[in-house]
């Protein structure tokens, strides 16, 4: 029966699903109703970030579950042997040969003071790596508010920035890639907001946020230079053309000197720790190489290949991001802040890749022409500004952008291919040191760069063309299917690249701590001659005594404090006391290994 615009039902009750006034379902209007009603209370959003921010917590928490020793060398084990003697825990050996930025070991340190041995550490640091990973989603929130989006769209298009591979990845190590991401985004962000008008004591605490974030990004690595660098100009240039208030301005420089001084003194602290170590290098070497002629063919090929890679890696939007910061700069259009900021991206991008080209070691590894590792940290933050434009731009200036975008990673391939030729394809890859790459060609053994960028290029291909075809309303769905997508090439660059990298070095860390029946508290000394992975594994792995390596085979002698020592087996079939001809008087050999080649060594 019907009455009006109501359907009863036999029983005499209103239909539900009947359509009201307005054409619309009541059950569908009272939904929206509730869901307005949720949305304009004050706790939804703080509540909604909470949540987003814990799972990603628990994702990057899956991916890590069990890991239980370094892997990476040498750059795991000498950042946890830094964190073992910010933890008050004795020195022992640096792995990497030099006292490098102690900032990230710093963040660190609480896992080694608690645990009493290294698996349990580095299942603590790992949970500590999460934590400090899964804040480039709310950071990206922030950003993309600042950008103008709607808060659900920004909520979206941040949950698919922090689920990148780019992002995640690294932090599935203990490395300065996984807060590197979070500080940079902070410092830009609070950087826009110090340039942006507004009340002067909220513009002095962004200043001073900046000033902080950047002086704080040296501490972490040496690409915090650039960042230091960078942050210096555009104070100066504040100071001089009266950017923001001059107190903010003020404060602004206090805080970078009070982080670039608190830098140094941490790295002079953790030098005097190591006394026969040397301090970090990296920056007289970049110089060097920069100014040295007949390297600038190689620096020069291998920037071009980092920004072709941070390309295809954030999937076109990086290279869309690009350039619309560059046309920033110069328009008129935008505010002061976003043209500063902008500028601050691209040259901070830039530098970085300048820097790294330059400083990376002369062999002739595959990677270190296309290196992906050190423009990673800026993926998130160009990602949300190259996403943004979907929203924001216009079709004709969207169309301009991909265009820029597509040329620009084409000729930046077709330049390394051009310049390299065959040393692309001469030797082996390290699947760990280009795993988008691998991802996006769906080829885990060869680097395959077009079939590379035609991945990127397609992904961001089908996002545009959604947006063409349904307008700005689409981008809501554009935004889930990344974060979707996000979560997928993560998971597969985890299971495919990351885990068996760690499998293939389990031996050469707790395998050889076991086999050899190391007790803790005993020193151990290595020769040289030992495989080189597993003599970067025991400076963590021998978390209660201190390594020492030297020339044992050819004349040194091993050190007072040493209770065993470490050959490397010739062959299957030589002598275990051949290992050591000149073995001091009381040395004796303890195990040997043939399988591995090695000699465990002990004295009376």
């Amino acid at each position: 029966m019907q009455s009006g615009t109501e359907t009863m039902d036999a029983a005499g009750t209103k239909d539900a699903s009947a359509p009201d006034r307005s054409g619309k379902p009541a059950g569908t209007e009272r939904l929206l109703a509730l869901r307005d009603s949720a949305l304009r209370r004050r706790w939804f959003w703080p509540a909604a970030l909470v949540t987003g921010y814990l799972t990603q917590v628990l994702f990057r928490l899956s991916l890590v579950w069990g890991n239980s020793y370094p892997s990476v060398h040498a750059d795991e084990p000498s950042y946890l042997v830094l964190a073992r003697v910010l933890a008050g825990r004795p020195t022992t050996e640096m792995p990497v040969g030099s006292v490098i930025p102690g900032g990230y070991p710093l963040l660190l340190s609480p896992a080694l003071r608690i645990a009493d041995d290294p698996v349990t550490a580095y299942q603590l640091v790992m949970g500590i790596n999460t934590l400090l990973n899964a804040l480039v989603f709310p950071l990206a929130y922030v950003a993309l508010r600042r950008l103008d989006l709607p808060r659900g769209l920004s909520f979206l298009i941040a949950t698919a920035a922090a689920l990148m591979p780019p992002v995640v990845f690294y932090s599935e190590f203990a490395m300065s890639d996984t807060v590197l991401p979070v500080v940079l985004l902070g410092w830009l962000i609070t950087l826009h907001g110090w340039l942006s008008d507004g009340e002067p004591r909220r513009r002095t605490w962004y200043g001073a946020g900046a000033g902080l974030l950047a002086g704080y990004s040296m501490a972490v690595h040496d690409r915090g230079g650039v960042v230091v660098a960078i942050t210096a100009l555009v104070f100066l240039g504040a100071l001089v053309f009266k950017w923001a208030p001059l107190r903010s301005t003020l404060a602004a420089w206090g805080g970078l000197a009070v982080s670039v001084l608190g830098a140094k003194l941490l790295a002079t602290w953790l030098e005097a720790q190591f006394k026969d170590t040397p301090p970090s290098s990296v920056g007289t070497q970049v110089m060097d190489n920069l100014v040295e002629p007949e390297l600038l063919r190689r620096t020069v090929t291998r920037t071009i290949g980092q920004l072709w890679y941070f390309s295809v890696s954030s999937w076109g939007f990086g290279a869309i991001a690009l350039a619309l910061c560059v046309f920033a700069v110069f328009s008129p259009r935008f505010t002061r802040a976003s043209r500063v900021v902008s500028f601050a991206m691209v040259a901070l991008l830039c530098g970085i890749a300048l820097a790294a080209a330059a400083g990376l070691p002369g062999d002739k590894r595959i990677d270190n022409w296309i290196y992906a590792r050190y423009l990673a940290v800026l993926v998130p933050a160009f990602f949300v500004v190259g996403v943004a434009a979907l929203w924001r731009a216009r079709t004709g200036a969207l169309l301009r952008l991909v265009l820029s975008a597509v040329v620009f990673t084409v000729v930046t391939a077709e330049f390394v291919i051009m310049v390299v030729g065959k040393g692309l394809y001469a030797r082996w890859i390290i699947p760990w040191a280009m795993p988008d790459a691998l991802f996006l060609a769906s080829e885990w053994t060869k680097l395959h760069m077009w079939r590379t960028l035609a991945g990127a290029l397609l992904v961001l291909a089908a996002c545009v063309m959604f947006r063409l075809a349904g307008g700005r309303r689409v981008v809501w769905a554009v935004a889930v299917s990344l974060a979707l997508f996000a979560t997928y090439a993560t998971t597969t660059v985890t299971s495919n690249v990351a885990e068996p990298h760690r499998k293939i070095r389990k031996y050469l860390a707790t395998g050889f701590t076991q086999s050899a029946d190391l007790k803790p508290g005993e020193n151990l000394v290595m020769d040289e001659d030992v495989d080189w992975g597993l003599r970067m594994a025991q400076a963590y792995e021998v978390y209660e005594g201190r390594v020492w390596t030297r020339n044992l085979e050819h004349g040194d002698q091993p050190p007072a404090a040493a209770d065993a020592a470490v050959l490397r087996l010739t062959s299957k079939d030589a002598k275990p006391e051949d290992s050591w001809p000149d073995a001091p008087k009381g040395w004796y050999v303890a195990k040997v290994n043939t399988l591995h080649e090695w000699v465990l060594w002990r004295h009376h």
